[in-house]
């Protein structure tokens, strides 16, 4: 069976094409243009609940998002977030609700970013990503880190000022690392967590911690949980990765050591693997893909020269 040499293939990165959205900064302290986009007739409004929207079919055979114009929207006095302009001039704005609403017909259907990131265009995708950024920092922020005052909303969705010390606090992004790592013979690192189901393996990846830089965060976190020693880090992309509010950078790495070790409290088991290998696994069903909306299988079809071969039936 004949398996596929790397050619380092570019493949576009899930929830990091551009969307087409400018996200038009300037707009969001001025509240005259803001009710003024609000009340125009092809503004588009969609809900966000617990990192959820509603899809839906659309007419080309694709999924969107469940839009409305802004005067069917539902009601809510703050949590109103702005989210940009298209190249047609269509404003789109989000509401953060405690629930979703109903169906609006029988195909309509609530989904989180995993599913839906599969099947949304790159507008959809990119609207309901910063969304969801939105959504998840504004539960998790609502008191300041200062006095513990409760902060309000400001700047269009994009700011939580203090009334009582007047600080102003910014929605976090925790930057990530996440790496493919090979060695002298071209296989490729994959590791399985503690906590996953037997089969499912991916690319390892950590948190940059403060005072380093992700170079050496990636030189770190390939020690720390494999026990191996990399030196060549290249960086290949990155990926929004709102879970709830990181920033997933891509890399690949060459390893200088083989002997692996795992630390048995984040990596339960890692393993070499050719392309042969690997082929041969997932075909069986032994292993279980990287998540296709993740730059982790972007990383790995990226070394493997072709979208990774899935179980046969």
């Amino acid at each position: 069976m004949e398996v596929p040499v790397s050619t380092h293939t570019e493949h576009p990165i899930s929830l990091a094409a551009p969307s087409g959205i400018d996200r038009a900064a300037h707009h969001r302290l001025d509240e005259a243009w803001l009710a003024a986009a609000w009340s125009h007739p092809t503004t588009r409004v969609f809900v966000v609940s617990g990192g959820q929207v509603l899809i839906d079919d659309t007419p080309d055979g694709g999924t969107g998002i469940v839009m409305t114009p802004a005067f069917e929207a539902p009601v809510t006095e703050t949590h109103r977030y702005f989210l940009g302009t298209d190249d047609e001039g269509v404003r789109y704005f989000a509401l953060q609700k405690d629930s979703l609403p109903g169906r609006m017909d029988q195909s309509a259907r609530p989904a989180g970013l995993r599913e839906a990131g599969l099947l949304l265009s790159e507008r959809d995708a990119g609207l309901m990503v910063h969304a969801v950024a939105l959504e998840n920092w504004q539960r998790m922020h609502r008191f300041c880190s200062r006095c513990g005052e409760r902060t309000v909303v400001a700047a269009a969705g994009h700011i939580r000022r203090c009334p009582g010390c007047g600080a102003e606090h910014y929605p976090r992004t925790d930057p990530a690392v996440i790496m493919l790592v090979t060695d002298e013979h071209d296989r490729a690192l994959l590791g399985r967590q503690v906590h996953w189901p037997e089969g499912r393996f991916s690319t390892l990846a950590g948190f940059v911690e403060p005072g380093e830089s992700i170079e050496q965060s990636v030189v770190r976190e390939v020690w720390e949980e494999a026990g191996i020693r990399v030196g060549e880090v290249e960086y290949v992309a990155s990926q929004p990765w709102p879970f709830p509010y990181s920033l997933m950078l891509g890399f690949t790495a060459r390893a200088t050591t083989t002997e692996i070790t795992v630390d048995g409290e984040e990596i339960q088991e890692a393993r070499w693997f050719s392309r042969e290998d690997l082929r041969a696994a997932f075909e069986s069903g032994e292993m279980v893909p990287p998540s296709g909306i993740s730059i982790a299988a972007r990383l790995v079809e990226r070394w493997y020269g072709e979208p990774l071969p899935r179980p046969v039936a």
